[in-house]
């Protein structure tokens, strides 16, 4: 192994490193207790090694958040393909993002709701996040009817994060979540 590939195996390994110290840290005191300082105390490197790596706390978010954009296409994927029709698809979709976003909390903060150095709706989006929406258009498309597939689409996803969000800051009841994602999805698979 040359010198070379061992310093790129090993600044990759600092980054995850950093990435997951991260995650962690916000899963369990939220992201207010994640500086610079702290995560450099976490993996035991000096903050120069952070910044070496990383611009600063809202670079690191962004890492997190392509990591988790990268989970929730996944997820989705997932269940649009293992449903046994289209509008079982846009359910069980429907019920995937909505189980990622409660069981990883601070993880979706950092993708949707938090302040990130990411570009959303424009050609430079990553490549995670576009797949999360191709996974959400490809579910919609069977009952887009007028064509426009995009707005459809953000139609259903606003949709979805209007519940989660909502119910998260507690301005919905937990116990009617069920009753207004079926509400959602019937709206969206007819």
């Amino acid at each position: 192994m040359s010198t070379q590939t061992r310093r790129e195996r090993e600044r990759a390994e600092r980054e995850r490193a950093i990435v997951a110290a991260a995650r962690d840290l916000a899963l369990t005191e939220g992201w207010d207790a994640v500086t610079t300082r702290r995560l450099a105390a976490e993996i035991e490197y000096s903050q120069p090694v952070l910044y070496s790596h990383f611009k600063g706390k809202d670079a690191i978010m962004a890492a997190v958040a392509v990591e988790g954009f990268a989970e929730l296409a996944t997820a989705l994927a997932s269940a649009r393909a293992s449903a046994a029709n289209p509008r079982q698809a846009v359910a069980d979709v429907a019920a995937a993002y909505t189980t990622f976003a409660e069981q990883r909390p601070a993880l979706y903060d950092a993708m949707f709701t938090l302040a990130v150095d990411l570009p959303f709706a424009s050609q430079d989006v990553p490549t995670d996040l576009a797949r999360g929406f191709a996974e959400l258009a490809e579910t919609v498309r069977p009952f887009a009817e007028d064509g426009d597939l995009e707005t459809f689409t953000e139609t259903f996803w606003s949709g979805l994060h209007g519940l989660v969000t909502l119910m998260r800051s507690g301005r919905l009841r937990r116990e009617g979540h069920d009753r207004r994602l079926a509400v959602l999805v019937n709206r969206f698979s007819r």
